[in-house]
């Protein structure tokens, strides 16, 4: 790698907003928000969204879908198409 043209990499805290899970891992993002670590370091803290731990992929918990009750409010809007 050619000297002096790569962002820091360093390491960082990412935690979850919705469950609070963290997770120590390198990154070139910058915070001014610390977290001190169990192993007795401060880290930058980052504090996004969505992990592994709270995305409905990685979870299970997907979000089923009432198809009946949207097919009746199409039919409701646009009318009924008549079958042949």
């Amino acid at each position: 790698m050619k000297a002096n043209i790569h962002p820091d990499y360093h390491p960082v805290v990412f935690q979850d907003a919705s469950t609070g899970t963290t997770f120590l891992t390198r990154s070139t993002v910058t915070s001014d928000r610390t977290a001190l670590w169990a192993d007795g370091n401060t880290y930058p803290l980052v504090v996004v969204d969505v992990t592994s731990e709270s995305h409905p992929f990685w979870t299970g918990a997907q979000r089923v879908m009432d198809t009946a009750g949207r097919v009746e409010k199409f039919e409701r809007r646009y009318g009924v198409r008549k079958r042949p």
